[in-house]
């Protein structure tokens, strides 16, 4: 009997376990393809990490990190910017661009009102402090380019949404107001500052998500086209992609980072380095909701240091797999090549979040015994259904069937041979136009859209000209992401839009200058770090020979 009370709260544990186990046999028995392209090891690999994403965002782990992080840097406003752009990045490489801007826009437009509401407090201080009386002929005039503020200015300078008629001043300070949602700023720079703080969380969760062949859609599909498509390389994995774009990633970051500080507050290095100063009412005032939404948290949970054990447990998992330099733990299994991906590692720490009990039910008996009748683990299946980008995967399962067909039909070759004339041209051309060629296209179309059709177009054309495939694919799989330009250009754009601070002009402004910075540093990486990692000089012989009939 109590053998059978035991079989009944662990119920969940054994229907996870014994049906894999009892159905193990069938793979080997039925030896037909059915649909393959619809399950390949990215659908495997996106389980996986979508089962970690779901613990993190459940049990509030990412807010935590994100959290800490911020306070680690401090309130100054450059500074915080920095902060609040690593952090979100750093939850990008894990979670998805669209969940981790959802996640911190909240947070950043708490600390953004709050800091509007420590300067309107300010002035009023201030005002007040003048003798007793308001003095209509002064005013608080900060700087939009980072100037020191002149708290007596004699002359009322007229600013968009100030009122000043025929040279008189108005008795009452008439604040900014953004004609879409009602929002009122009490000066330019609040406005500005709101601006900079949205595009620099949807900017960083798109720029940190080419960090990790997880961290976005498009790498995972690159990843599968290419290891299925030459399939002899085996270059590709979680530790050669995090060497090959990491470095980017912190460049395109702190670029971008100068860049939008300059466009919408200015860049003063002499305030930013300036040691000892005390801090100002609106820094404090940031300071202390970033303290007070970390304090909600309350101590660390055991939930949360589960999620992170197995985490940093993944993590190593995939860095250790197969790191290049030193034999990896995939070498245990040397008689099944090709067996031990990624997505074994996703897969395997994926289940344990089904597994691993997050708390116990328990009861109370007639008797006042407390027995526990069940667990909760630490994710249900139906919290992971709401998290899987079912569409996703289906797009991309249609995206290899679609490449599966070109190649059985002969029309990447026809199309390899149709392309061959750009031999002629420098490679580093070839590979500029193709990276404004995507980074156009993913304006308008979605990033996984973009990378399936075009990836089937650009492994031809590369092995038509014999040009190493990666030299071409790499660039162009990570321009794929860089949709900077639009609201609707991705996910994260729009949700930062929908808070109202931003206009379209200035997302194109902005947008348009970090467009030009993330190409800019792809093209010196293809020439430096990941032509040394690759060894891009040669055609490879992991790539198919060219045939006479598609050479140029």
């Amino acid at each position: 009997m109590k053998v059978f009370s035991y079989i009944l709260v662990y119920r969940r544990f054994l229907l996870i376990v014994l049906p894999p186990l009892v159905l193990l046999p069938l793979p080997i028995i039925v030896r037909t393809k059915v649909a393959s392209a619809y399950f390949k090891d990215f659908h495997l690999l996106l389980i996986g990490v979508i089962c970690l994403a779901t613990s993190i965002e459940k049990w509030n782990l990412h807010k935590r990190i994100a959290l800490r992080m911020v306070m680690t840097v401090g309130v100054n406003p450059a500074w915080l910017t920095l902060g609040l752009m690593s952090s979100t990045a750093f939850l990008s490489m894990w979670l998805s661009n669209t969940s981790t801007a959802a996640m911190v826009m909240p947070i950043v437009e708490a600390v953004a009102q709050q800091i509007i509401s420590a300067q309107a407090e300010v002035e009023a201080t201030q005002m007040t402090s003048l003798g007793g009386s308001t003095n209509h002929g002064l005013e608080i005039d900060e700087s939009v380019n980072g100037q020191e503020t002149n708290e007596r200015n004699e002359k009322t300078i007229p600013a968009p949404g100030y009122g000043n008629d025929a040279g008189k001043v108005s008795s009452k300070t008439e604040p900014e107001k953004n004609s879409d949602t009602g929002t009122k700023y009490r000066t330019k720079k609040d406005h500005m500052m709101c601006k900079l703080m949205c595009l620099c969380i949807a900017y960083s969760s798109t720029i940190g998500g080419l960090t990790t062949i997880t961290g976005t859609s498009t790498n995972l599909i690159f990843s599968e086209h290419f290891n299925t498509r030459y399939p002899d390389c085996r270059c590709i994995n979680f530790g050669s992609w995090f060497l090959l774009s990491f470095p980017a990633a912190v460049i395109i970051l702190l670029l971008s980072w100068i860049w939008l500080q300059w466009l919408f507050l200015g860049f003063n290095f002499k305030e930013m380095f300036k040691c000892g100063k005390t801090k100002t009412a609106k820094q404090k005032a940031c300071a202390e909701v970033i303290k007070q939404e970390y304090q909600k948290l309350g101590p660390m949970r055991y939930q949360e240091i589960v999620t992170l054990i197995l985490f940093i447990v993944m993590a190593l998992l995939w860095f250790s797999r197969d790191p290049g330099f030193v034999p990896g733990w995939s070498a245990l299994f040397s008689k099944y090549p090709g067996f031990a991906t990624d997505s074994t590692v996703a897969l395997l720490i994926g289940i344990l979040f089904f597994i691993i009990p997050a708390k116990r039910l328990t009861k109370t008996t007639p008797t006042g015994e407390i027995v526990a009748f069940d667990y909760s683990p630490l994710i249900t299946w139906k919290e992971f259904q709401s998290f899987m980008p079912w569409d996703i995967a289906i797009l991309v399962g249609g995206g290899f069937a679609l490449a599966d067909g070109c190649e059985e039909s002969g029309l990447s070759k026809w199309i390899g041979n149709k392309l061959s004339p750009l031999g002629s041209l420098p490679v580093w051309l070839i590979i500029l136009i193709s990276s404004l060629l995507v980074t156009s296209l993913t304006e308008v179309a979605s990033n996984p859209a973009t990378i399936t059709l075009l990836l089937p177009i650009l492994s031809p054309l590369a092995e038509a000209i014999q040009v190493n495939p990666l030299y071409i694919l790499i660039p162009s799989t990570l321009c794929t992401s860089f949709a900077f330009l639009l609201p609707v250009a991705n996910p994260p754009n729009a949700i930062v839009f929908s808070y109202g601070h931003l206009k379209v002009m200035d997302m194109v402004k902005a947008g348009l200058g970090v467009n030009i910075v993330g190409v800019a540093v792809v093209m010196l990486g293809m020439s430096t770090w990941i032509w040394a990692l690759f060894d891009l000089s040669t055609y490879p012989s992991w790539a198919p020979p060219v045939s006479n009939e598609t050479m140029p």
